[in-house]
């Protein structure tokens, strides 16, 4: 597995990021190779889960192309170049099922990355 993703899936899990998948959509699409789909408690969470992973991509030199929703937090969408990172409130993660529409998508397993409680 590679150190970025690595990283994203980290910082996200250190805020207690929760339905964390990964998809390879490299074979389904040019805009990114991967979509990294999570959701917060609480909009405060979403922002604390994609502040950190941000401050995770600055310190790493990570390419920050943009980022969207971070003030409203239902869904806030950071383009990390090869990595666009969704993270969700728990009600919009419910209603969009983003991973449903990229159901075609190989899972990634990052398992080893997160921390059981």
């Amino acid at each position: 597995m590679n150190n970025e993703l690595e990283t994203i899936i980290k910082a996200a899990d250190s805020k207690r990021a929760a339905n964390i998948q990964v998809l390879d959509i490299r074979e389904l699409s040019i805009i990114s190779d991967y979509f990294i789909i999570m959701s917060g408690e609480t909009q405060r969470q979403v922002q604390a889960i994609a502040n950190e992973i941000l401050d995770k991509a600055k310190e790493n030199n990570f390419p920050i192309s943009r980022v969207e929703g971070l003030s409203e937090a239902n869904w806030v969408v950071l383009d990390l170049g090869d990595y666009i990172v969704h993270v969700f409130d728990e009600d919009s993660y419910e209603f969009y099922e983003l991973y449903r529409l990229w159901n075609t998508a190989k899972p990634v397993d990052v398992s080893e990355y997160i921390v059981e409680d």
